[in-house]
């Protein structure tokens, strides 16, 4: 049985205790501004959202916050315009003490309601799509995905509604991972068929053993987890362009924080693929060092451009660490794996305590 949610269960009780005080003061709230009846009294001032939040990015910490941001944007669009909607509310508010208390009531209220999406940090628009894989084996993870036009892409308006981890292995059990051009979607039956799929497809298809037994210790961790939806993806092949047919790099694992979206990259850089200089036997030492030189900068460059572009800061590691990958995965991995989730930044139990002193 899940574990009770106190702090939740203490807000659904205020949001009650908002209600009965709402309902005491809606009579005089209906004749101060002439409206019909409560529902249209509350679609008046719950309309406005939209225009005075900016939904999809906005994070608000507080009531406080939630009403003067609202309020803020109410007097920015009633002084813009002489006549409407928002300057009557805005008179209204300022004339009435009834509606101006309801107004209040209603948009704490509002805010508690909403308190989980609106809180909560959640990645941008960009940042929701992700591609992955080797060329004609690549797929794509998105936090909300909807085909359009041949292509697909996120609906923007669900991404901040989206009630599960972001980058988790609960993330990609929800959506699933999108085909490429085709209205097709690969769906896992369970946490078990993604990890096959994750390792002796994805990963296998990378051809590097260091990055098979790696994939092997990550599904040995999400198995034994006692809440494995909550544990961060490791993201493998990580497409620095995206779906441009010609890729210009790949990032061998990718974590994201779900909940700061912190992205550190890991890197498996043996000699044998990544500095072997080959034909050199008629080479200066001269020539053998601007090889080897233009092997390192081309690397280097790489990890500047994931950092410039995705903000991924890179992991390097080359053959003395790549000896032992499971003490790799451990030290290195494994705290990307197990990020602390931020505290709630308001106690409702705490609020309730007050609340029933008054």
């Amino acid at each position: 049985m899940a574990k009770r949610d106190t702090n939740k269960s203490a807000r659904n009780r205020i949001i009650k205790a908002y209600k009965v005080q709402l309902q005491e003061l809606l009579p005089k709230a209906l004749k101060e501004t002439g409206t019909r009846d409560e529902q249209s009294l509350n679609a008046i001032l719950g309309s406005k959202n939209d225009e005075f939040f900016d939904l999809k990015h906005d994070v608000i910490h507080s009531q406080d916050q939630f009403v003067n941001q609202w309020m803020a944007g109410l007097k920015d669009a009633a002084l813009a315009n002489e006549r409407g909607a928002t300057v009557s509310l805005w008179k209204s508010l300022k004339k009435h003490e009834s509606f101006r208390r309801y107004t209040r009531l209603f948009l704490e209220r509002s805010y508690l309601r909403h308190f989980d999406e609106l809180s909560k940090n959640r990645p941008l628009v960009e940042e929701s799509e992700l591609w992955i894989g080797q060329k004609n084996a690549h797929y794509g993870l998105l936090v909300s995905p909807r085909f359009r036009d041949g292509q697909w892409e996120n609906d923007k308006s669900e991404i901040r509604a989206f009630q599960i981890p972001y980058f988790t292995i609960g993330h990609v059990m929800k959506t699933g991972l999108v085909i490429p051009g085709k209205d097709k979607t690969f769906k896992f039956s369970d946490i078990e068929q993604y990890l096959l799929f994750f390792q002796d497809t994805i990963v296998r298809n990378s051809g590097s053993k260091y990055e098979y037994d790696i994939a092997g210790y990550y599904c040995d961790y999400v198995r034994a987890n006692g809440n494995p939806e909550q544990v961060p993806l490791l993201i493998p092949e990580f497409r620095y362009a995206g779906l441009a047919e010609k890729h210009i790099y790949r990032l061998d694992f990718l974590i994201i924080n779900p909940y700061t979206f912190d992205k550190t990259g890991f890197e498996l850089s043996p000699w044998s693929s990544h500095g072997y200089l080959h034909k050199i036997g008629k080479l200066t030492q001269t020539q053998i060092n601007a090889m080897a030189a233009d092997n390192f900068a081309k690397e280097m460059k790489k990890h500047r451009a994931y950092f410039k572009e995705h903000d991924v800061v890179c992991l390097i590691f080359p053959d003395d660490e790549l000896k032992d990958t499971k003490a790799l995965f451990k030290k290195y991995m494994l705290p990307c794996l197990t990020p602390e989730k931020p505290r709630n930044q308001l106690s409702f139990q705490i609020m309730e305590e007050f609340l029933e002193d008054d």
